[in-house]
């Protein structure tokens, strides 16, 4: 099992940072390994809704389609994936600190067909790419 998790500190409201983070229209501007998403249900996102993403990880381009299983806007974003080489699961969360908003990031799975090594060498780049990501995000939202 993989579980990763990070954060950061976003100063901008909460309501800008979970409006922009929780779109998926906007997934494939910051994240670094995103290439494109495309929804599967009609907008707007809500439990059950499902985007498909391509993402380029470890080499390698991967389809999945995410389902949205925890919506509270503004709050928390849960979304499942359960096909693929990596079935994940991805919680956004948002909190208030001060005037600005501190995000977590977390990622958990089980990398099928994989063993408990290539797990343990997944985490830390999982967890690189997810600071990027986040500092991505970051860089966006304070530019604006």
């Amino acid at each position: 099992m993989v579980n990763v998790q990070t954060e950061i500190l976003i100063e901008r409201p909460r309501e800008i940072v979970a409006g922009y983070a929780s779109d998926p229209d906007n997934a494939p501007v910051w994240y670094v390994n995103i290439r494109s998403a495309q929804w599967r249900t009609p907008k707007p996102l809500a439990v059950g809704s499902r985007v498909a993403f391509t993402a380029r990880f470890l080499g390698r381009n991967l389809d999945y389609v995410y389902e949205i299983t925890e919506l509270v806007p503004g709050e928390k974003l849960t979304m499942r994936t359960s096909q693929g080489p990596f079935p994940m699961q991805t919680t956004y969360a948002w909190f208030d600190e001060g005037g600005a908003t501190r995000m977590s990031l977390r990622n958990m799975g089980e990398p099928s067909g994989f063993s408990v090594l290539a797990g343990m060498i997944m985490a830390p780049m999982m967890r690189r790419a997810m600071r990027k990501d986040l500092e991505n995000l970051k860089n966006i939202l304070e530019a604006s």
